[in-house]
């Protein structure tokens, strides 16, 4: 074994780790680091900005459960990286970011574009540490990725000084660990079968832990055979099948929706693999006073709205199936969830034949929802869009529809379909953003033409910033500052090489978006949304009563 640099140490590392691509952008501090990359079997993915590589990374993460790189120069670069680091950590996906710094020669003066990158990534990620001596690069990487995929997921990152980089070392990848799931107490499992058994009106709260966990077919059964209703976060979607006779759709609205009557009229919440940044508990058990299960790998953070009675800490899919079989709650049904869920269904269906132009925007994702198959993938941006997207967008699978929830970051879609491509060149992908969000990271259009990823960017259209001004009218009575004007999108695309489209009737969507997913290259389509229906949305909920 003979002397390499560390950049090679590290790319070593990283193809130890399994790692397919790394995302990012070249600059002069990660100059060593490229060269290694050249005589790599990874492939690096050349972005436009570091934060559409911080999110190619974050959606890989989520897709893989393996961490997903990225990599950034100092300075700038690091900054631009941020957001989408931060993104990945609060949402739960394993990310390893990685930066190039100043020589340790010039951090103790003041020096070109030098920023601590350790104490700036502190706060939005799980661990960070520097590259010092050329030796430790093995054990960090292999600490940083353990750290990252370890439950519940996140963001870590790396930092490697140029003259570190340079330096010659002896050294190999360390060996990775078996990562066996902890198996839950029988004390636990006992005390949540019979509370289960004893609750007449139970709930089944479900997040993104579940999926994380492969836990789909485990709570499908549980729910079936227990007869109890599921309730899934924004990013909980798919768990179990959205035709299942007792889903109850997605909750996680910062207002009174129809599903708020399930939690109104429980008895039980179990929550299994929830995540309080998911929804807030003070949204659904504002007295706290609903009792609890907690199911998931780690313990129930702490919050006033969510104490729970009983913890069971251990593998998901295996905790659900020892409740279900110490339970004797089989076959007694839940008393108004039928009802419950017809009403939810009804107002699904409400807008399936509506013509009003430009389009509602329930109108809109239902028919996306009719061109979509079971196993394709949308990805929404963060906007008025997404409010609709979480509530009426429903799926057969786990993670065919990603939202950007924890830390809501405008400007995920695009990068996040380039990543979704990569990990599934089979299925269909759909980019779901507003105006605001598409103008945030359109210029990843390019990459996305460059590596091959044709997928379809749908543009909800209102030449505002729609969310804002929902939330202002609702509390100010009037909006500002809220308003923009935007390039015609269709010239955009096609001068970047790329089909675009324009949506001018409701009955032109459909085909539209049948034709654009057909393209070999990514398409955008520019669809004007009326979002007269945010405010009909609020008002129906001010007037909700729950008489089921």
């Amino acid at each position: 074994m003979g002397e390499i640099t560390t950049a090679e140490l590290l790319i070593q590392c990283l193809e130890n780790e399994g790692v397919e691509y790394v995302f990012g952008l070249p600059g002069e501090e990660n100059l060593h680091v490229l060269e290694a990359l050249k005589h790599s079997s990874i492939k690096f993915i050349t972005t436009r900005h570091e934060q559409g590589a911080a999110f190619m990374a974050d959606v890989y993460g989520r897709l893989t459960g393996k961490a997903g790189v990225c990599l950034s120069t100092l300075g700038p670069g690091a900054t631009n990286l941020m957001t989408g680091v931060a993104d990945a950590n609060l949402d739960g996906a394993p990310v390893v970011a990685i930066t190039g710094q100043v020589g340790t020669d010039r951090m103790h003066i003041e020096s070109h574009q030098y920023l601590d990158l350790v104490a700036m990534f502190a706060p939005v990620t799980k661990w960070n540490k520097q590259i010092v001596r050329p030796g430790i690069t093995p054990e960090v990487v292999r600490k940083a990725f353990k750290i990252a995929q370890k439950e519940k997921p996140g963001a870590v990152h790396i930092d490697l000084p140029e003259n570190i980089a340079a330096m010659p070392v002896v050294g190999k990848p360390l060996k990775k660990d078996s990562g066996q799931k902890p198996a839950a107490s029988f004390q636990s499992i006992n005390q949540a079968a019979m509370a289960i058994s004893k609750a007449k009106n139970p709930l089944i709260l479900v997040g993104n832990g579940t999926i994380r966990a492969g836990a789909s077919e485990a709570l499908t059964e549980f729910a079936t055979k227990l007869n109890i209703p599921v309730a899934n976060t924004f990013m909980g979607k798919g768990i179990i099948p959205y035709t299942h006779p007792l889903a109850l759709w997605a909750v996680g609205l910062q207002q009174r929706d129809l599903i708020s009557c399930a939690f109104e009229q429980s008895d039980l919440v179990i929550a299994v693999g929830y995540d309080l940044i998911e929804y807030s508990p003070k949204r659904w058990n504002p007295e706290g006073n609903i009792p609890i299960i907690h199911i998931g790998i780690t313990s129930a953070e702490i919050d006033s709205s969510y104490i729970p009675e009983i913890e069971v800490v251990g593998d998901i899919a295996a905790s659900l199936l020892d409740i279900l079989k110490q339970s004797d709650r089989q076959g007694k049904p839940t008393p108004g969830a039928a009802e419950l869920r017809s009403v939810i269904r009804e107002d699904y269906e409400l807008y399936a034949n509506d013509d009003g132009f430009p389009i509602k925007p329930q109108k809109l994702i239902y028919d996306l929802r009719q061109v979509m198959g079971e196993e394709d993938i949308v990805i929404s941006d963060v906007g008025a869009h997404k409010m609709w997207m979480a509530r009426h967008y429903h799926c057969d699978r786990p993670n065919t529809c990603l939202i950007s929830n924890g830390f809501a970051a405008m400007g995920i879609a695009i990068p996040g379909a380039i990543a979704a491509k990569l990990v599934h060149p089979e299925r269909k992908v759909v980019a779901v953003t507003g105006d605001g969000g598409f103008m945030m990271n359109c210029q990843e259009l390019e990459t996305a033409l460059r590596v091959g990823t044709p997928f379809v960017t749908l543009i909800f259209n209102d030449n505002g910033y729609g969310l804002i001004e929902w939330k202002q009218i609702n509390q100010f009575g009037e909006s500002a500052f809220i308003k923009f004007g935007n390039p015609d999108f269709v010239k955009f695309a096609e001068s970047m090489g790329l089909k675009g489209y324009r949506v001018e009737s409701a009955a032109d969507l459909i085909p539209i978006l049948q034709t654009a997913l057909e393209q070999d290259v990514p398409a955008v389509i520019d669809c004007p949304v009326d979002y007269a229906e945010n405010l009909r949305l609020s008002q129906k909920s001010g007037d909700l009563t729950c008489m089921i």
